[in-house]
């Protein structure tokens, strides 16, 4: 039997290039295959659209039960945090999304991400020169992965010798994002559970510390603050700090990731890398567009009946936004299978837009453009072992699993 176009997207043999798929699911921009399956948006100014319209709702609660959808809600367990402001909607999303950003950016905290930059340029370079032998770099395990989850834990100001910890639950809730094929799934929810809860009981003394002798760290400031909006609790505190690690953590690992993958395979805009540093900006930019770390937006619902093209949603539907497709749009982007830095025109959806739109991408952005700076000036000779990589078993947050490279050696720091 022929598998549907949205199995076919999940489909992990398709992971390493599902660009064609997406361009066959733009030839019908609402694709519904039926049943209470979800609503597929595939075009780029229809789904910006959506990401705009306040008839379409983040929040969990609002989802029914779709048994057609082959990427529904996972079930909350016992004890499980309340949901961030990520899946919530407004006045509840507004006031938490408000609150965690007055440490974290303007107007209030305008410098905290780029006063980052000498921090951020010490990790890369640690972990540069840490590579043992050249000869056969995993970048997901050496580099792409330590980086982030180094920065989370810097900003929220997680002690240095608690950061071994913090990684060890980063690692397994991150691995929990993936269906593994070949492991037992109770095992699997069942160590995913266990870190849930470690990290949740580490975080709360954590904050309970900083309410006693805060620092100037984000999660002191977050747990001492007394705003218009009033402190968060406690819940709300460990729900925030949960999300910005594992969103923040696993959207830069493969943003990194793929950015080297798509250097690689073009060398000639890895050596301008190499000689223009301040290429970094729009070659992040174009990366977002080209290669993006997100590739699909699942588990919205609309609140109400929407016209799309056409096609009326009706309300209490479950809809996918695939934000890669909609940066592959030919009638958004010229010649939009190029990867191409220059491209004088990139509003590209990489990360999301309207009031969901990414909240950690300042940092992100300078993450990946430090990252990508410093292999491309560092590495001789680099090159891949392996292409295609092996993919990880996620459709929504797709990047390589590994990134097996080589090089002649590492050049030393000036």
């Amino acid at each position: 039997m022929t598998q549907s176009l949205l199995h076919q997207i999940l489909d992990y043999a398709n992971r390493a290039d599902p660009y064609p798929l997406y361009e066959e699911l733009r030839r019908t921009p609402v694709h519904h295959e039926g049943g209470d399956g979800p609503y597929v948006i595939s075009t780029y100014y229809e789904i910006r659209s959506l990401l705009h319209d306040p008839r379409i709702s983040s929040d969990a609660r609002n989802l029914a039960s779709h048994a057609d959808d082959p990427l529904p809600e996972a079930p909350q367990g016992e004890g499980a945090l309340p949901p961030g402001f990520l899946k919530l909607d407004p006045p509840e999303h507004d006031r938490l999304r408000r609150m965690t950003n007055r440490p974290f950016g303007p107007p209030h905290s305008p410098r905290r991400v780029d006063g980052m930059r000498p921090e951020l340029h010490d990790i890369v370079t640690g972990l540069i020169d840490g590579i043992a032998d050249p000869g056969r770099i995993d970048l997901v395990e050496q580099f792409s992965y330590p980086f982030p989850v180094t920065v989370i834990c810097r900003l929220l100001g997680v002690p240095r010798e608690d950061e071994a910890r913090f990684h060890v639950w980063a690692d397994t809730l991150a691995a929990s994002l993936d269906p593994d094929p070949d492991a037992d799934p109770a095992e699997h929810g069942k160590g995913a559970h266990d870190a849930r809860m470690q990290l949740g009981m580490y975080l709360a003394g954590l904050i309970e510390e900083r309410r006693k002798n805060p620092g100037d760290d984000m999660l002191s400031q977050l747990a001492t603050a007394e705003g218009e909006d009033g402190p968060m609790t406690t819940m709300e505190l460990l729900s925030t700090a949960a999300l910005l690690l594992i969103a923040g953590h696993e959207t830069t690992v493969n943003l990194i990731t793929n950015g080297m993958l798509t250097l690689l395979r073009h060398p000639d805009v890895l050596e301008r890398l190499r000689t223009e540093p301040r290429l970094a900006v729009p070659l992040v930019e174009e990366l977002l567009r080209f290669e993006p770390p997100v590739q699909l937006v699942p588990q919205r619902t609309t609140l109400a009946d929407i016209e799309v093209r056409g096609v009326t949603i009706p309300k209490g539907a479950a809809l996918w936004l695939v934000l890669a497709s909609g940066n592959r749009d030919p009638k958004r982007f010229t010649e939009p299978d190029r990867f191409d830095p220059d491209r004088p025109d990139i509003q590209h959806l990489g990360l999301g837009s309207g009031i969901h739109s990414c909240f950690g991408a300042p940092l992100a952005r300078l993450e990946t453009q430090l990252a990508l700076s410093e292999l491309a000036r560092r590495l001789e000779n680099p090159r891949l072992l392996q292409d295609p990589p092996p993919y990880r078993q996620n459709a929504v947050l797709r990047g390589p699993r590994q990134l097996q490279i080589a090089c002649d050696g590492i050049r030393p720091q000036p």
